[in-house]
Parts: C-alpha cells; sequence; structure tokens
C-alpha cells in the first residue's frame, strides 16, 4: 500500500519545528528515522496531514557527559548508542540493549528520541530507560517540560507527550560506584520482536550488601514495567542465589503478558522470571569488580 497525501516540511531548527507543530495541530506529526512511522503510513494507520522533518536540525544528536548525568540528544541514531565510548564506559547496559534492536539497517536509522515518542511496549531502550530512572526534555511553544519516563510511558503506542511538543534530550543519571547493570531478552530470531526482557541494576554497599536495586521487564503488559515488589526483596540482602529467585518469582507477580502465535501469556512470564534471574546474576558480577577496586583504594 501506499501512504495517504500529506505536506512535508523539513525544520532548520527546534524553533522552527515547533511553529509548524503548533500550526499543524493533533493533524502533524515528527518524522525523525521514520522505522516506525513509515510503515503506519504505509498501512494507512497512521494518516498525518503535515510531516515536520528534523533530521537537518543541528545539534540534536549531541552526547554530553556532565558531573551527574549523560545528556543524549534525541537524534542520536541506536548504532550510536552501540558505538560511542561515552555511553559504552558510563552507561554500558544501553548500549548492550541498543544491540538488540532489529537489525544494522533500522539501528542505523532509529532514534532514541523516535523510539521513546513511539512507546511501542516491545521496545528494548523505554526499559532500560526506565531502570535507569531517565527522563526526557519536551518543547513546545508554550515552554519545556522534563518528564520522567515512567510517566511518559502510558500504555502500548502511548506517550505522554502533547500534541505540539518535541522531545528533544533524554537526560540520564550516571550510576554511582559499585553498581552493575545488565540487559537480556529472548526472541525466536535476533531481530524479532522479543517475547521477553528483563533489565536489572543493583549497587553493592562496602559490606556487599545490596543498596539499591532495579528491576524492569519488556513483555509483561502494555509499556515497561518496573518491579518495585521485587527490587525490595534485594535491598539489605547479600544477592545469594536465593535472593536472585526470590525477587524472580515477585517480579513476574501481576505481569499481564499478551498471548501471541510465540507463546502463551504463562510461557512469557516464565520468560521473563528466567532473564530477570540471568539478568541480576550478571548486574552482581559486573557489581562486584567495581565495588572490590573501590574497597580496595
Amino acid at each position: 500500500m501506499k501512504p495517504p497525501s500529506f505536506d512535508y516540511v523539513v525544520a532548520d531548527s527546534v524553533e522552527h519545528a515547533l511553529r509548524l507543530l503548533a500550526d499543524g495541530g493533533d493533524d502533524a506529526k515528527v518524522i525523525a528515522g521514520g522505522q516506525s512511522l513509515v510503515p503506519l503510513l504505509n498501512f494507512r494507520m497512521a494518516r498525518p496531514s503535515l510531516l515536520v522533518d528534523i533530521n537537518r536540525i543541528p545539534g540534536l544528536a549531541n552526547i554530553k557527559k556532565s558531573d551527574q548525568t549523560i545528556a543524549i540528544g534525541a537524534l542520536t541514531r541506536h548504532a550510536k548508542l552501540t558505538s560511542s565510548k561515552t555511553i559504552s564506559q558510563n552507561l554500558p547496559i544501553l548500549s548492550e540493549a541498543a544491540a538488540w534492536i532489529a537489525h544494522p539497517q533500522i539501528r542505523t536509522r532509529g532514534t532514541i528520541g523516535g523510539s521513546l515518542a513511539h512507546a511501542d511496549a516491545a521496545a528494548e531502550l523505554p526499559v532500560v530507560l526506565l531502570a535507569l530512572d531517565a527522563s526526557v526534555t519536551a518543547k513546545s511553544l508554550q515552554g519545556e517540560r522534563n518528564i520522567p519516563i515512567k510517566e511518559l510511558l502510558v500504555s502500548h503506542f502511548v506517550s505522554s507527550i502533547l500534541p505540539g511538543e518535541l522531545i528533544v534530550e533524554v537526560n540520564v543519571p550516571l550510576l554511582p560506584p559499585g553498581t552493575g547493570a545488565a540487559f537480556d531478552e529472548f526472541s525466536r530470531r535476533h531481530g524479532d520482536y522479543a517475547i521477553g526482557g528483563a533489565a536489572s541494576i543493583v549497587t553493592l554497599d562496602a559490606q556487599g550488601k545490596c543498596s539499591r536495586a532495579r528491576i524492569t521487564v519488556l513483555g509483561g503488559g502494555s509499556t515497561a514495567i518496573r518491579c518495585q515488589e521485587a527490587e525490595s526483596i534485594l535491598i539489605d540482602s547479600t544477592l545469594s542465589s536465593q535472593d536472585i529467585v526470590a525477587a524472580a518469582r515477585a517480579a513476574v507477580q501481576g505481569l499481564d503478558p499478551v498471548p501471541t502465535v510465540h507463546g502463551s501469556a504463562s510461557y512469557r512470564a516464565q520468560v521473563i522470571r528466567t532473564l530477570v534471574e540471568r539478568t541480576l546474576a550478571q548486574a552482581l558480577d559486573r557489581a562486584r569488580p567495581t565495588q572490590e577496586s573501590r574497597d580496595h583504594r
């Protein structure tokens, strides 16, 4: 099929894009990588009257590190997340997750801002950024909003971005010393939509006990889900194998996986449980060298 007709304008600045979006109202859409929007146009599941191309706006693909955060421009391609030394050295879980996204051609074009605005429940980046306590900066002609990822993700293909708003930056806090993080997913073939996935982040104190934990899952419902009850089991524990198993069991309680041709709801829950166990064990292994080197300084 072919998309319906629409007007197309290339924005040369954020302000220009915001004016175009405001004038276009609810019928205006942003196009960046186009890896999700173009198929929707072709199947006529999206019928915008105006497409605003933001690819030529300078500065929207920068990655900048400060004392407390890493700011990632909304036009940063998935492939850059896998190749950036700033990301791999400071947020390796983000590089790890980006490598799971579809295929090289899609990673070369798809953007971090587009992935978050699209709010696909099967996407890797929202799950990891939820675990990282990240937020986005969204601008409109009315001003600027800082939106935590947990508030950005509303449901499958539904975000809290308002008409006329544009995500311009993703802000990720740096992980504290003694922290390990891991992401993993399972699909029938690499590049397929995942049957299940999990991101785990743990921080160890000087005694080797867990002082902070984040567990988020992919495929457990209509959006990325943070498993706070499972996290509470790990706090002040030594992250023994029994602790990890108990946390994984708690993580799948209350999940509502959608059954598909690739697996029933109960099967997907079992996959997620296994991946939570696996990523927690990996995160613990990665936290220990960091924690041990800190203890011996």
